[in-house]
């Protein structure tokens, strides 16, 4: 009896607990320094950063590209990497929420970006959306502008192990 009361509260429990936390994997205020820790941690996956913010339309139009090929290739680690205000992360979780984002989200906090943007590549002028593919071996490869679907995934396709 005992036996079947507890595998019923853990059914209940855990479907109870699903319908609760619909939305992001994770959410986060950063500083660049977090970032740049997130940035060289190891993996043998290919690690996908997206940089985007609520304000900006191209962003938002290839976020659910991401999201697909996340789908899709489950060897991707995607993060996306907000550059909305940090003062106001209310608009990112109430975006992130409405739109159901899975992918964890981090708001980068640090607003002197020309202190940091080269550290993410030297390629960057700064402008967004932005994204930044590692390699499992530490190889860079960064894109600059919006991507189509087919973009994406001949990237994916290419640089994933």
């Amino acid at each position: 009896m005992h036996l079947l009361i507890l595998a019923f509260w853990f059914f209940f429990n855990s479907h109870f607990q699903m319908d609760l936390n619909p939305g992001p994997e994770e959410f986060k205020i950063i500083s660049f320094e977090e970032f740049e820790v997130l940035m060289h941690q190891e993996s043998s996956n290919l690690k996908v950063f997206n940089f985007w913010a609520t304000w900006c339309a191209p962003c938002v139009k290839e976020m659910p590209y991401f999201e697909k090929a996340q789908a899709e290739h489950p060897e991707i680690e995607l993060i996306f990497i907000s550059m909305d205000d940090g003062r106001k992360p209310e608009r990112v979780t109430d975006f992130i929420e409405k739109r159901s984002v899975q992918a964890p989200v981090y708001l980068l906090d640090d607003v002197d970006y020309n202190k940091w943007i080269d550290k993410v590549s030297t390629d960057w002028s700064g402008a967004i959306p932005a994204t930044l593919f590692i390699q499992p071996d530490g190889t860079r490869h960064f894109v600059e502008g919006e991507l189509e679907p087919d973009e994406l995934e001949s990237l994916i396709q290419k640089l994933k192990p």
